[in-house]
């Protein structure tokens, strides 16, 4: 991924408001690891549920806010599993991201989730930079392959987050 300014990303956001835009707390730019990215993910530093995905679409800059379910019951050790990069996590590794989607759909308040890596470093794992703790099951698809799914399976959840239906490919 080509690496972004604070103003390009600010401006790509489709689901919020400019003033929810303008209020997101950004990662620090410079220590973004850009080459290793297929999209730039980040939970909000505040603390708070929300979260932010950057992704290159179509051409251009699609900006998504997010809502990221609360961690769950530590007693609770069931692993879930990615459905961008389809890593496996135990424990809150994996949290449901919920989308408002854009468009009419959205202001009635429609929204769209996907379960992902709660830490957002989805392209980390799928190049095996990063490993998830405890992680039993190990793929063996090369690294390409996974990288390309994480790439189609992001384009098909921008696309469900925009209303616009992804043609096979």
């Amino acid at each position: 991924m080509e690496p972004l300014s604070e103003y390009q990303i600010r401006a790509s956001f489709v689901n919020c408001s400019k003033g929810e835009a303008q209020r997101a707390g950004l990662p620090d730019l410079a220590e973004v690891a850009w080459e290793h990215l297929d999209f730039l993910g980040w939970p909000d530093p505040s603390g708070s549920s929300r979260a932010y995905l950057v992704v290159p679409h179509e051409g251009g800059l699609v900006g998504l806010l997010l809502r990221q379910s609360a961690p769950g019951n530590p007693s609770v050790r069931r692993a879930k599993m990615c459905q961008l990069c389809i890593t496996p996590h135990a424990g809150d590794g994996v949290c449901l991201a919920v989308a408002p989607k854009t468009g009419a759909s959205g202001r009635k308040g429609d929204s769209t989730g996907i379960h992902i890596c709660r830490d957002l470093a989805c392209s980390l794992y799928a190049r095996g930079r990063k490993v998830p703790s405890a992680a039993a099951v190990r793929e063996t698809l090369p690294p390409e392959a996974r990288v390309a799914r994480l790439q189609q399976n992001l384009a098909d959840f921008v696309a469900r987050v925009m209303g616009r239906p992804r043609a096979a490919g």
